[in-house]
């Protein structure tokens, strides 16, 4: 695969580390079915407005909009958008304009998730900020303002919730191909991938990129907000999309794409006990943050599923660590019983 027929800004601190987590492993092991030996895939520390997995899509959504000529980037997501952050400083970096449409997708009116985390980075940048209610089209909304911004006599670009089209894709065949030479270089046989999967756009890009190679290397993502039959349906629909737009002729496996969406809760954004559990195990046995929504979600389902028998102690077990941890300042109260 030849990425460089795409257009892309460069922006990410890469390659991300790939580091072992002896302190979980030895945690998790001391329960009855062991632990595989458990490593981590830091796109948490992407480098632009405290990293995150959404730059790594940004390279080449942001190489599009710039190879169009377009001056405005409109976006979308939930208040407590990752991908909105990231996005806005992005554009900010590059000198265009930015709106954003946040979805009030969880329903809460505590003040420090309406103010606080990403919306207070949100507003520190600048950006044009509009609010939609729950359950609204927000690709439509999106639309709405695009089309608005070009009676301005703008030229809009729009990018989709978490960036996640063929075009963002991209980034995470990117670190497919990135992951699979560090696990080379330090003769590491991957056994599982597992991250967390929201909007498709990472797994799609990982499974895409995995199958192009022939790596043997099995994608899991852990659903943060849909059912299992819809999220897969979701990320086989992107995932082919990719491989056309990367010219991939072969017909992706029926078993490519995996989800396990046991671990949503109440809802997207909504706290679990597993969620709060996990990110605070991975803060005091390797000193590293998750996020409440998606990486901490995720890591609640691989420890649950380890507990579960699920792996055997010689497997090796990457987590994609996607970022987000400035969520947590919007999420305090969930924190509170386990300070």
């Amino acid at each position: 695969m030849h990425l460089a027929r795409f257009p892309r800004v460069k922006l990410c601190h890469a390659p991300t580390a790939l580091e072992f987590m002896p302190n979980l492993t030895r945690h998790l092991d001391a329960g009855p079915h062991g632990s595989p030996q458990l490593w981590i895939k830091r796109d948490d520390c992407t480098g632009v407005a405290t990293g995150g997995n959404k730059n790594r899509k940004l390279e080449f959504l942001m190489g599009e909009a710039k190879a169009m000529g377009a001056d405005h980037v409109v976006t979308q997501g939930a208040v407590q958008s990752n991908h909105v952050r990231q996005t806005a400083a992005v554009a900010r970096k590059l000198g265009l304009g930015c709106t954003a449409v946040l979805e009030h997708r969880v329903p809460t009116n505590d003040p420090d998730y309406q103010d606080g985390g990403n919306v207070l980075l949100d507003n520190l940048m600048g950006i044009d900020i509009e609010y939609r209610p729950a359950d609204a089209n927000m690709q439509a909304a999106i639309e709405e303002v695009g089309e608005r911004l070009k009676a301005q006599g703008k030229k809009p670009y729009l990018i989709p919730g978490g960036g996640s089209n063929p075009t963002g894709a991209l980034g995470y065949v990117n670190v497919a191909m990135e992951l699979v030479s560090q696990a080379n270089d330090i003769d590491l046989r991957i056994d599982r991938l597992v991250h967390a999967t929201g909007s498709a756009g990472t797994q799609a890009g990982l499974v895409a990129g995995m199958a192009a190679m022939n790596a043997g290397v099995r994608v899991l993502g852990i659903g943060v907000r849909n059912p299992k039959p819809l999220q897969e349906a979701n990320v086989r629909k992107l995932t082919e999309a990719t491989l056309a737009k990367l010219g991939v002729s072969a017909p992706l496996a029926a078993d490519a794409v995996e989800c396990n969406c046991d671990y949503v809760g109440a809802g997207y954004g909504i706290p679990t006990p597993g969620m709060v559990e996990a990110v605070t195990l991975l803060a005091r046995h390797e000193g590293i943050f998750l996020d409440p929504v998606y990486s901490g979600k995720g890591m609640a389902g691989l420890i649950d599923l380890i507990r579960k028998g699920a792996f055997r102690r010689d497997e090796n077990v990457v987590f994609l660590h996607t970022g987000g941890a400035v969520g947590l300042f919007a999420y305090r109260q969930a924190f509170s019983a386990a300070a």
